[in-house]
């Protein structure tokens, strides 16, 4: 069995799904960590339970060199994915990145010059298309079961703990995550994507930011402490963010209604795909509880998925309760069936555990096609690019502007 050396850069709260994962896998060995701060690593490490050399990022290059590293995990804000990404790849390392693929046209050229230079892979991390309800909606919609597709709904609810959790961190400035449309709505984007089997051709976008901010802080909305994360209160936050503000400077409970908010925190798009179809998508991050909703209208009937995730919150931390998922066809002239209607697993609806299987080695056919590469980091990207285009100029974007601009995917 061939065991591949991985170094993981970027150790926040994500990174620790790939750390366990690496450091039980007979596939893989976790070689280094690289992270500006002392302190991650050394809680990393702890959690774990094992000695790995750990790597500022200035040294990022003689670390791939000096410890043989084959492959990279990049989890870092996403602003620096490109920077990472493009010198993993040049020094012959296959990279496996969190999503978004990076955050801006530029960063798309570089990646794609450099995978194309190198002949290296590019994995994108995009965990929802494992989730077993989302492989279900693709095989009932690639088996024609509500005919030819002409039209998507999907509305995504963040309630005011999980969506306000954007507001607290570094994703709140939009030259850092792209906004919630490059950062969050990315991974809907390539659900749809997905499940379509096409890209976007034009986009056209509304949004703006209307409950967050330093503005939206003198409505009435909530108490302070309702908005306010205790970091002390969380061993994981406290380990990762508070013990090590003084090293690093970085703040992690920022005020949600404090100056430096650029992005975003209600969005609406109109997407259309190669081939015709219409997305209307719409994603709010105050929402009063979270969970979505997505409707395919075909020309033999019609397909729904409605997720109920947490019902409400009860504090600022994020809950983690399990979802509900309920799946339902209709074909013209016939009552709805039920597909199913059951208890979302833990980890994105069970979607974490099969991807890293999946990136690892360790799972077996992919006949559904979950696996993310360049291409589809790319596809989702631009219609996140094209929407914050559109919000910009207020007209449709073409997709093959931006396209023009990034240059030949290759």
């Amino acid at each position: 069995m061939v065991t591949r050396r991985y170094a993981i850069v970027g150790l926040g709260s994500r990174a620790r799904l790939f750390a366990r994962a690496l450091a039980g896998s007979p596939r893989a060995e976790l070689a280094a960590f690289c992270d500006p701060s002392e302190t991650r690593m050394r809680v990393h490490k702890g959690w774990i339970g094992a000695s790995v050399p750990g790597y500022r990022p200035a040294d990022f290059a003689a670390m791939l060199e000096k410890e043989h590293i084959d492959v990279v995990v990049v989890c870092t804000p996403d602003h620096t994915h490109a920077d990472y990404v493009v010198a993993a790849l040049h020094a012959g390392c296959d990279v496996v990145t969190e999503k978004p693929m990076t955050t801006d046209v530029d960063g798309a050229r570089r990646i794609l010059t450099a995978r194309r230079e190198t002949g290296r892979s590019v994995r994108v991390a995009f965990n929802y298309r494992y989730n077993p309800v989302h492989r279900r909606v693709r095989e009932l919609l690639a088996a024609g079961t509500i005919g030819e597709i002409g039209s998507v709904e999907f509305s995504w609810l963040l309630d005011t703990a999980h969506g306000a959790d954007y507001f607290r961190r570094w994703h709140r400035d939009k030259a850092n995550s792209g906004g919630l449309l490059v950062h969050k709505s990315g991974h809907h984007f390539d659900l749809v994507n997905w499940w379509l089997g096409s890209g976007p051709e034009t986009v056209f976008a509304f949004g703006r930011l209307f409950f967050y901010g330093e503005r939206n802080g003198r409505r009435p909305t909530a108490p302070d402490d309702r908005f306010a994360l205790d970091l002390e209160a969380s061993p994981l936050l406290r380990a990762l963010y508070l013990d090590a503000e003084r090293e690093d400077g970085y703040v992690r409970n920022q005020d949600v209604f404090a100056p430096g908010v650029t992005i975003e925190d209600d969005v609406s798009v109109l997407v259309r795909h190669r081939g015709g179809v219409v997305l209307n998508y719409h994603l709010h991050a105050y929402s009063p509880r979270e969970g979505y909703r997505v409707a395919f209208s075909g020309s033999s009937g019609r397909l729904e998925l409605e997720v109920r995730e947490n019902e409400y919150p009860s504090g600022a931390e994020p809950k983690a309760e399990p979802g509900r998922a309920r799946l339902t066809v209709q074909r013209h002239w016939e009552p709805p069936e039920v597909v199913l209607d059951e208890v979302l697993g833990e980890g994105h609806g069970g979607g974490d555990e099969r991807m890293l299987a999946e990136l690892l080695g360790d799972a077996g056919p992919d006949p559904l096609g979950c696996a993310a590469d360049h291409e589809s980091g790319l596809q989702a990207l631009l219609t996140g690019l094209a929407a914050n285009r559109s919000l910009a100029t207020g007209l449709p974007v073409p997709v093959d502007d931006l396209l023009g601009e990034i240059g030949e995917p290759g």
